[in-house]
């Protein structure tokens, strides 16, 4: 997702479908934290916006309260911090894995069997 600051609150607010203040109260309880420039302007990027939208789904859509919002924010914020940990993890995991492969001797050994196999009969 994008993280490049560029929409103004009010652009913003447009694109999400509430007010101004609104995106305030959410900045002050921490569910979003758009970045600021010098002049103290709030600038969102996309993921701020993808962000608010996922609030308004969790608020209008399941009727959650702000409580139980930031409660599931918390838990999706951990959740992509978990899988960027575990693909890390398996990135290690096949880098070392490889390395392993590459110490095997790769020599081809062909498979004789030393008597032929007896067939079986059937009893009558």
């Amino acid at each position: 997702m994008d993280e490049r600051p560029r929409y103004m609150i009010s652009v913003a607010a447009d694109l999400v479908g509430m007010h101004p203040q609104t995106l305030r109260i959410y900045e002050q309880k921490g569910l979003v934290r758009p970045k600021r420039t010098a002049g103290n302007t709030r600038l969102y990027s996309e993921s701020d916006i993808e962000r608010l939208r996922l609030i308004q789904r969790l608020t209008t859509e399941l009727g959650l309260n702000l409580a139980g919002v930031e409660q599931v924010l918390h838990l999706e914020d951990e959740l992509r911090r978990m899988r960027r940990r575990l693909e890390r993890l398996e990135g290690e995991m096949r880098k070392a894995l490889n390395e392993v492969h590459r110490q095997y001797r790769r020599d081809l050994v062909l498979y004789r069997p030393s008597e032929p196999p007896v067939p079986m009969t059937r009893k009558r």
